[in-house]
């Protein structure tokens, strides 16, 4: 009943003030739509990234062309390939937990259809590509086991190629040609985008990979492995026994190639996107700082003002710890109100910039909770000191205090 009582002389308190009041929140709302705005536009960045790596497909793990030092020449990274297919069929015998695998074989080239021509990626894959990658067909189909042993002229497209080449008319069926040779369009991707790397993914054709090396470009060595894990808890052990793997099969020489799975590509991904929403999360925490500092100035001044009042309810009976509480609630209610105040500007504002700018944007509940938890915690910390100054008021001295 005390506290009751206490709680309601608190808000008549403030109510009597309203102007200063909402002045006094102000900094709080400020600061709380702040926080929420940027750890809002901070997630959705990261959660952009992340569905770009999802997008590069599911428990990938992939093998990578190494540094190589041979024969007295000598190269960085991916400066040369020596991974073969004998590589793949390795891993496909000998590494367990591995459901999928595609030797790959990456260039680019002009293509041209309907007397049009472009420049795009073209890829030489298995067929076990799409079910590594998380791809579909979006029309017709993809091209089978029989036509990777015979290195057949067929081939599935992306989405712009369609675009750029097939602007009318269904691809499916149609003749394209690549280095002048003659391929039929079997299937058309889904479209998925650009990925995290800035590259068009539907910009794409992809052939049989004995086509590619055969046909295409003539070589023998391929530009990476693709490696489906059977799940992502045995992406590491995936990778590292493709690791022990290939380096017995290079008979102990230093290492020619690097293996990496898709949770370290997550994580190299989000890191600055991690620091970035850390960053604008902590540079608005410090008006939150600043609108705590109000308040605290604010209630200084109220201790101050009402002293008399203050008097009057210690000589009527009043405890040191009902006045200590009677100020600790205003600092609270103001605090809290700032809060929530803060809150749907922070949404609104976060919502008005990623509609104006096209901006991904993810508002949290975890977010929101400690942004109105810490705003809370801000009025009692900071209306703390004000409301124990009060409280230790003498009596005799507050009434006679003009």
């Amino acid at each position: 009943m005390r506290l009751l009582s206490t709680t309601i002389i608190a808000l008549r308190a403030l109510r009597r003030n309203k102007l200063r009041s909402m002045l006094t929140a102000l900094g709080i709302i400020i600061g709380v739509a702040a926080v929420i705005a940027m750890v809002g536009i901070g997630n959705g960045a990261k959660s952009q990234v992340e569905a770009q790596v999802a997008s590069l497909g599911r428990n990938v793990v992939t093998v990578f062309p190494g540094s190589f030092n041979a024969g007295g020449m000598r190269g960085g990274w991916g400066s040369t390939s020596t991974l073969t297919i004998e590589d793949t069929d390795a891993i496909v015998r000998e590494v367990n937990g591995v459901v999928a695998v595609s030797p790959e074989v990456r260039d680019r080239n002009q293509i041209l259809a309907n007397g049009l021509n472009w420049n795009t990626q073209v890829n030489g894959e298995s067929t076990d590509y799409l079910s590594i990658r998380a791809w579909d067909l979006s029309d017709g189909a993809m091209f089978t086991e029989t036509d990777v042993k015979g290195a057949t002229k067929v081939c599935v497209i992306g989405s712009t190629v369609v675009k750029q080449l097939f602007p009318d008319t269904d691809p499916l069926g149609q003749t394209l040609r690549i280095r002048n040779i003659p391929f039929r369009v079997l299937g058309v991707l889904e479209s998925k985008g650009f990925n995290f790397f800035g590259s068009d993914q539907d910009d794409t054709v992809i052939v049989p990979y004995t086509t590619h090396m055969r046909r295409i470009n003539r070589r023998t060595t391929v530009s990476t492995i693709l490696i489906e894990a059977a799940s992502s808890e045995e992406m590491q052990s995936v990778q590292d026994d493709v690791t022990a793997l290939l380096q017995q099969r290079r008979g102990g020489r230093e290492p020619d190639f690097t293996v990496r799975n898709q949770l370290e590509l997550a994580q190299t991904a989000t890191a600055t996107t991690r620091v970035m929403t850390s960053l604008l999360g902590a540079i608005a925490g410090v008006s939150l700082l600043v609108g705590g500092i109000g308040i605290m100035n604010i209630m200084l001044v109220s201790v101050t003002e009402r002293t008399r009042e203050i008097g009057i309810r210690l000589a009527i009976g009043a405890h040191d710890g009902d006045i200590r509480v009677q100020f600790l609630i205003e600092a609270m209610v103001l605090s809290s109100l700032g809060g929530i105040i803060g809150v749907i500007l922070g949404i609104g504002i976060s919502q008005t910039l990623a509609n104006l700018n096209g901006w991904p944007v993810l508002v949290s509940t975890n977010s929101i909770l400690m942004a109105v938890g810490f705003s809370a915690l801000v009025g009692v910390v900071f209306g703390f000191y004000p409301a124990h100054k009060a409280a230790q008021l003498d009596p005799i001295e507050a009434l006679r205090f003009e």
